[in-house]
């Protein structure tokens, strides 16, 4: 049994890794990525947060959001997300014949690892590498040749608002140390 443990910090600045069950890839399906969009809204309806980076893979998913002073609940959140999509998706996707006991008695279906990874972000150099870290994913696992490829990643907003150039990683040799939960 691992002795992980999670640092909750309120107002905190934190780095995610969730993955679908079996490495499944599912998450840009149109209609995995609607449900994960209207799970989101609605979890920040109740429980806000916002999103400061993003990228979606067919099996995982990296972010970092900046949840709200007062607040370290990231877990809830993460948990109301994953059984709304969950909910909307599982028909289609869930698979009965993977279910073993564990999770029919805790009532998982087989769409999601159980877990997510999270990191807390220490300073500003370590954000700054997470953010690179994530929108260099797609490249990194194939899925394009330059960030700017991938459609499902925060990169393109992150351009326009100044933050990344058009062009950023195509002449640069990325670090893919695994020290970031995949």
């Amino acid at each position: 049994m691992s002795n992980y443990r999670r640092v909750y910090l309120s107002g905190g600045l934190c780095f995610f890794t969730v993955v679908t069950f079996r490495r499944q890839c599912f998450l840009i399906d149109d209609d995995v990525r609607a449900a994960l969009r209207e799970g989101i809204q609605l979890t920040r309806q109740s429980k806000p947060f916002e999103i400061v980076a993003w990228v979606l893979l067919p099996d995982h998913l990296h972010c970092i959001w900046r949840l709200p002073s007062g607040d370290a609940d990231f877990s809830s959140r993460w948990g109301m997300i994953k059984r709304f999509v969950t909910q909307r998706c599982g028909e289609r996707l869930n698979r009965p014949e993977w279910l073993n006991a564990r999770r029919r008695n805790r009532q998982q279906g087989t769409l999601w690892q159980h877990r997510f990874w999270d990191h807390l972000i220490r300073d500003e150099d370590d954000f700054n590498r997470h953010m690179d870290y994530i929108h260099w994913n797609p490249v990194k696992h194939g899925f394009a040749s330059k960030v700017a490829d991938w459609p499902y990643s925060s990169f393109h907003r992150l351009v326009r608002r100044g933050w990344y150039a058009e062009n950023w990683g195509e002449n640069i040799a990325f670090d893919n140390g695994s020290e970031f939960g995949e």
